[in-house]
């Protein structure tokens, strides 16, 4: 059977604008050039109608009841950042490669903003607000379909550009072996989830877990057998901590790192059960383990208050000792420090 790509769906345009008469040209002329259009007659509306549609660009009218173009513009520019990264590093990164490749300054959706052909103060104060570029009426049609084509174009280039650069990202923090967060993402996540703890005024928890007799399964099992159990073991951590609950990192060697923000000790010690519990009812066979049959883990957990005074080095120094204090008594077990 042969198979048929599907078509990409046409850009969309929102035209927002209280004149019914230059809506239908405007929805006239951009249909005919293959686009899908949406509508709204005035500020507070293209802002609903936006959020329900994503356009690829949006022609705003400048002056409307209710609100106008300028006020639409300004908070159309705060709904796109609210679709930015959450990693302060990874918004860097991004910006920093999309100015090398000269695509700096079209992240937001493109607005084409309707001024009067006499107000050159609405021109100047279309483009303080944010506006991408401007048209003026009488509207030149040949104008406008040059415009929105451009515009359209640059946007779609960068959204590409975009979606592959932060692919890019994404890999470059992430463990090659496990496919959890490499030591690299575990020190920025640290550092953003402390900053935003301290804001919050909110416990931030930290569980650092290493492989009982890691060395010996290798000694007996080999490296390949190794590399499997360490997949295994991401693998059940990654399915008990969520994401939206918080992170899991390879730290080092058979040592894995899980981040919890606005967590207590309790909760990141029922946390810490549930991961010890789970990795041994992987059943993973290890004869040359002093403490079972199977592959066990060792945790050590650690919750704080983030104050700006103090690093988060704090937390992995105290996760740390509580770890060490796991293996000392005995293994397969985990230790809070309180």
């Amino acid at each position: 059977m042969k198979l048929v790509s599907l078509p990409e769906a046409p850009p969309t345009i929102l035209v927002v604008d209280d004149d019914q008469f230059i809506r239908e040209l405007l929805r006239r002329v951009m249909e005919k050039e293959g686009y899908k259009v949406v509508e709204a007659t005035n500020g507070e509306q293209g802002l609903d109608v936006y959020k329900r549609h994503k356009p690829h660009l949006v022609i705003l009218d400048a002056l409307m009841p209710v609100m106008d173009g300028f006020t639409c513009c300004k908070h159309l520019h705060k709904l796109s950042d609210e679709a930015s990264p959450d990693s302060e590093n990874l918004e860097e990164n991004l910006e920093e490669n999309l100015q090398a490749q000269g695509l700096q300054g079209v992240s937001k959706t493109p607005v084409l903003m309707i001024t009067n052909l006499d107000d050159p103060a609405s021109v100047d104060r279309a483009l303080a607000v944010g506006a991408t570029d401007y048209i003026t009426k009488p509207i030149h049609l040949a104008v406008l379909r040059q415009r929105v084509r451009r515009l359209i174009q640059q946007f779609q280039l960068y959204q590409q550009f975009e979606q592959a650069n932060r692919e890019c990202l994404r890999l470059a923090t992430l463990d090659g072996l496990t496919g959890v967060a490499n030591r690299r993402r575990f020190d920025e996540y640290l550092d953003d989830e402390w900053r935003r703890m301290i804001r919050e005024e909110s416990p931030l928890s930290l569980i650092l877990c290493n492989i009982d007799f890691f060395k010996k399964y290798n000694d007996t099992y080999g490296h390949q057998a190794g590399e499997n159990c360490l997949q295994q073991v991401a693998d059940a951590l990654r399915f008990c901590v969520k994401r939206s609950v918080g992170l899991v990192a390879r730290y080092g060697g058979e040592e894995f790192a899980i981040v919890l923000p606005n967590t207590t000790t309790i909760g990141a010690s029922l946390v810490a059960e549930e991961l010890r519990s789970l990795v041994h009812g992987l059943k993973i066979t290890h004869a040359a383990s002093a403490v079972s049959e199977y592959v066990t883990l060792s945790l050590g957990v650690a919750s704080l208050y983030p104050e700006p005074d103090t690093p988060p080095a704090k937390l992995v120094a105290e996760a740390d000792m509580a770890l060490y204090q796991a293996k000392a008594s005995g293994r397969n077990r985990y230790v809070a420090k309180v």
